[in-house]
């Protein structure tokens, strides 16, 4: 089989390493791909994941059996329709079931008409409005760009001012362009919080298992909000009783509620959730993989991927089994100083071979046979051990061995999840 992952960051090296451990496939194209990701598949680095007509003409041209389509830009711009439209058979959610993590403003709309546990919340399209609610809204409070905006279009605000400038910034400046037209103002909500991916086939839906991110830059949680600098799974708040709330009351009624509003999701679907004092409530929905959430869920997953991935686009995800290890995983980002804001590139990386299976590369380009930095996170570092304490440690023993310039991670990857594990 020949096999197409659109994207190029960590979680997409995750995903072509484990479809790799599928003996009928022949080969991996990955567009645009990344220089650490050429050595696990042939990369097309002149093809972006949001170049639509050229990801199709691609795929056509070179016979491609099945694709996976990994980032949200690309899903929520409708490439799984384009690909299926010339026949190709894809992983992940056509543009109509993307609108879940493609608009904020649609997902908190839905919760409310289905009743699935959420902050409550307004919405805004006019600045002024905004600004007036804020007068007497409660504080802290959450200020959310409507659309995608890299995972930074969210601002927790402490005090009133800090509120008021976030609704500027999204607005008036248009800080993530077109994405800040419309806004979410939310309730602050508090409680441990939770990742969980899940398979769907628009009728059965399989947690995977849980996880927990990192998102702040810096030790003890300080710093800005980044992309996330580290995972840990399992997610030892997610015990098995709050696992079965989530299924009755968050998860099978979102698939409900998105077929009866006639746009069935297939693929995977990211349920971001916090348990508040007042039981589990959705922060936010993405419509794919999470990204590290993906390089410590994956590699605990026994069941092979492709064969998931195919059950999920055929509809016969109920009749599959999938199975994860009842281990434990953590994955350290090593990220490029100055990472989210400002940061140099083109640092020489060197990654000892021994360690390669366990590195996930997200911002590389190999120049004259060299990996070189090539982005804010750089990459991921997963270990999985029998104890949670021992994968962390594993996970930093690999981490002292990578080494290029600029280098920057936090040292606490984990130290959460182990105190509540106490």
């Amino acid at each position: 089989m020949k096999i197409l992952v659109v994207g190029g960051g960590g979680r997409e090296h995750t995903i072509i390493k484990k479809l790799k451990e599928n003996k009928s496939v022949e080969e991996i194209f990955a567009l645009p791909g990344n220089g650490g990701i050429a050595k696990d598949a042939t990369c097309i680095p002149e093809i972006g994941a949001t170049n639509i007509d050229a990801i199709v003409k691609f795929a056509s041209e070179n016979k491609i059996d099945y694709a996976v389509v990994a980032p949200d830009d690309p899903l929520v711009l409708g490439c799984v329709d384009a690909l299926e439209a010339v026949g190709i058979p894809c992983f992940g959610p056509n543009k109509k079931a993307a609108i879940i993590e493609g608009s904020k403003v649609f997902s908190k709309d839905l919760m409310k008409k289905y009743g699935i546990p959420t902050a409550a919340y307004e919405t805004f399209n006019d600045m002024n409005k905004a600004l007036e609610y804020l007068e007497t809204a409660p504080i802290p409070t959450v200020v959310k760009a409507d659309g995608l905006a890299l995972g930074k279009g969210v601002i927790i605000a402490e005090t009133r001012e800090a509120a008021k400038n976030a609704v500027i910034s999204m607005m008036q400046d248009k800080q993530f362009g077109a994405s800040g037209d419309n806004i979410v103002i939310e309730e602050f909500l508090t409680g441990p919080e939770v990742s969980v991916l899940s398979f769907t086939d628009g009728k059965t839906v399989v947690p995977m298992i849980s996880s927990m991110d990192h998102k702040r830059a810096g030790d003890n949680d300080t710093g800005l909000n980044t992309g996330g600098m580290g995972t840990v799974a399992p997610n030892p708040y997610y015990t098995e009783e709050i696992a079965k709330e989530c299924m009755e009351k968050i998860f099978i009624p979102t698939i409900n509620a998105m077929n009866a509003e006639g746009r069935t999701f297939k693929g995977c679907l990211y349920f971001g959730l916090m348990l508040t004092p007042d039981g589990p409530k959705v922060i936010e929905y993405n419509c794919r993989f999470g990204d590290p959430e993906t390089q410590v869920v994956l590699p605990l997953l026994e069941s092979d991927l492709l064969t998931v991935m195919q059950a999920v686009t055929n509809e016969t995800l109920s009749d599959t089994e999938v199975k994860f290890s009842s281990k434990n995983a953590a994955c350290v980002i090593m990220a490029s100083k100055g990472y989210p804001v400002s940061y140099e590139k083109g640092f020489e990386m060197t990654i000892p071979d021994e360690i390669l299976p366990n590195v996930y590369v997200a911002g590389a380009k190999l120049s004259d046979g060299k990996l070189l930095t090539n982005g804010g996170r750089v990459l991921g570092v997963t270990a999985v051990a029998d104890t949670l304490e021992d994968a962390i440690k594993a996970s930093y023993a690999m981490v002292e061995k990578i080494h290029f310039d600029n280098a920057f991670y936090r040292h606490d990857i984990g130290a959460k999840a182990l105190a509540a594990n106490k």
